[in-house]
């Protein structure tokens, strides 16, 4: 009697619970796709695969390849069913959409069928687990259409494992089919992968995998605010099982079991990353070069649960952001953050430059690493950040070369007294009384001879410089006064546009027509208009004409330095030195200032 009623109370118990005793599913098995329709973001796959199955072109041997986590060995199993399957009658053929009724399709979804044989290379790798592979090939299947070989991470295999099985891949017999999976698909030799239609599955989107996840939240009767579902998304890059995981993980800690809402705090707690406006607060703490403060919020997120390397990937991201946002201002619209940290952000992006966010992204780049590989990862990321914050108190490059063209040149140093001048033989066809110093003679030149004068060899070729005064008015009367007063401004950029790229067309006080270069920038003349106004007080009118125009102040200099080298050249004294000394070349020219305790008037 006693056992009746145990039996009896046994029986009502879980229907007075309310509660089903079944062993619990995680959310990536219990929504794992059945057939290709089921099969989210793969469209390339589910295309070809359908296709082939509808016109009887199925391949003997199929290679799946992709990250972690977006589908491999899942749509194995639905092409294993696709091919076996026998339909509700029993009377079916190979179809892109298995019934999932007849008792093929069942045996197949619940990983019991004898006809489908999954094996895992990463635990059987060696030769000797192939060959016993090969040795059941030649069997028939016993209950299904196809003897379906699942090679679950298929690179892990030994070469001569791999060896062992091209001849049975290439021709395997009719009623085997192989399909390969694997996430290094570059370990696969090739001999392999040309026996094999392979298809690369491709990362989730964030559009898509959120919208699956909100499905599958949906489908729970669970609860989460959007914010905590871009958390889920992001820290699952792509992957569709990271992201059922790391879903089934947040029911679980947050409050959506309880019929709550799943909020980002709880997300953020259980993922261990630092709120993104703290992170904001960080990254502008380094680019200020605050770094005692910044050290101390750095401490307050690490007792806060963030993980250090978590911290350094964050900044990572804000660094990528910011540089996106200066070139695309539009970048930060449709991203789960809030108004006021988009407004932030662009503000930020606004005030620093190009240059800087490139050099942080390389320090927390490598600073990355070396937080991921301590064995103290806070001091790691300590050190790290006070590397940027003293970085960011650097120069610009742009900023160098300003003040290098700006100082002032050193002061020379007092020459010594010449040593007198041997004399030398006057060449063949020179008068004895000629001056180096005539009318028509140019300054002395240094000539060099394969390396073999005696004279020491000469400096670098010297770069023509633009004639433009040293010490330009307020109110430019001329182009050259135009070009130095940009100059002695330090605006490097225009001042090399303004010397290569323009062509004088035209010029008068407040007026100036010219012709662009081809490397010109397309706001040149906007740009000088703008400068000259706010320098000059008065109205300058900056155009562009179609015509030739002179040649720039490069080109006239260079032209200036080619007459030069020639009139040189064609010196008595300097032809017969070239003569003397075949494969000489004149480097330069230089014009020397008199010398006030010589007694004559050399140069």
């Amino acid at each position: 009697m006693s056992d009746a009623k145990t039996s009896q109370t046994a029986q009502e118990t879980p229907a007075r619970n309310g509660k089903d005793h079944s062993p619990y599913q995680v959310l990536a098995r219990k929504y794992r796709p059945k057939n290709f329709s089921e099969l989210v973001g793969q469209d390339a796959l589910v295309r070809t695969l359908t296709n082939a199955f509808a016109l009887d072109r199925i391949a003997h041997a199929f290679i799946l390849t992709g990250v972690r986590g977006i589908g491999k060995t899942t749509a194995a199993r639905i092409i294993a069913r696709a091919l076996n399957c026998v339909g509700p009658d029993g009377t079916g053929g190979p179809t892109p959409d298995p019934c999932g009724e007849c008792e093929s399709c069942i045996a197949i979804g619940e990983d019991r069928s004898m006809d489908v044989i999954e094996t895992d290379a990463a635990s059987r790798t060696g030769v000797d687990d192939i060959r016993e592979l090969i040795e059941s090939v030649r069997y028939r299947p016993v209950t299904s259409r196809y003897k379906v070989y699942i090679i679950d991470e298929v690179h892990m295999l030994s070469r001569n494992a791999f060896n062992a099985l091209l001849k049975t891949l290439e021709e395997p017999p009719e009623h085997v089919k192989f399909v390969f999976a694997t996430t290094e698909i570059r370990k696969v030799p090739v001999t392999v992968l040309s026996r094999c239609q392979r298809f690369d599955l491709r990362r989730l989107d964030t559009e898509t995998l959120t919208g699956h996840l909100g499905m599958v939240a949906g489908k729970e009767n669970a609860k989460i605010a959007p914010e905590a579902m871009a958390l889920i998304v992001r820290a699952a890059d792509g992957s569709v099982r990271d992201g059922l995981s790391l879903l089934d993980q947040a029911l679980a800690h947050g409050s959506g079991e309880r019929g709550g809402e799943v909020r980002e705090e709880e997300v953020r707690e259980m993922l261990g990353l630092a709120d993104r406006a703290r992170i904001l607060d960080l990254f502008d703490l380094m680019m200020k070069g605050e770094i005692a403060p910044a050290l101390t919020l750095t401490a307050e997120l690490y007792r806060a649960g963030a993980d250090p390397a978590v911290i350094a990937q964050d900044l990572l991201d804000i660094t990528h952001w910011l540089t996106r946002l200066k070139i695309v201002p539009d970048a930060a619209e449709g991203l789960a953050v809030s108004e006021a940290e988009r407004g932030r952000a662009g503000e930020m992006a606004r005030t620093l430059a190009m240059p800087s966010l490139s050099r942080t992204w390389q320090i927390l780049l490598k600073g990355l690493a070396e937080v991921q590989g301590s064995r103290a990862p806070l001091t790691a990321l300590e050190m790290v950040l006070v590397r940027l914050a003293y970085a960011a108190e650097l120069p610009l490059p742009a900023e160098i070369v300003e003040a290098l063209e700006s100082a002032p040149a050193p002061a020379p140093k007092p020459a010594s007294a010449p040593a007198p001048a041997a004399p030398q033989a006057e060449p063949e066809g020179t008068g004895g009384d000629e001056r180096a110093g005539g009318d028509d003679a140019p300054p002395p030149i240094r000539a060099v001879a394969g390396g073999d004068a005696a004279s020491p060899a000469p400096g670098p070729v010297a770069q023509p410089e633009p004639p433009v005064s040293e010490a330009p008015p307020a109110d430019p009367k001329s182009f050259e006064e135009v070009v130095a007063l940009f100059k002695a401004k330090r605006r490097s950029i225009l001042y090399a546009d303004l010397v290569r790229h323009v062509h004088l067309v035209g010029f008068a006080p407040g007026r100036i027509e010219f012709r662009p270069g081809d490397g010109a920038p397309e706001t040149l003349a906007s740009s000088i208009g703008t400068l000259l106004g706010e320098w000059t007080g008065k109205r300058w009118v900056v155009s562009i004409s179609k015509e030739d125009g002179a040649p720039s102040l490069a080109e006239q200099a260079a032209a200036a330095d080619q007459a030069r080298l020639s009139k040189a050249a064609s010196h008595p004294r300097v032809s017969a030195v070239l003569e003397t000394f075949p494969g000489a070349e004149i480097e330069t020219v230089r014009e020397l200032a008199d010398d006030p305790g010589s007694g004559d008037d050399q140069k």
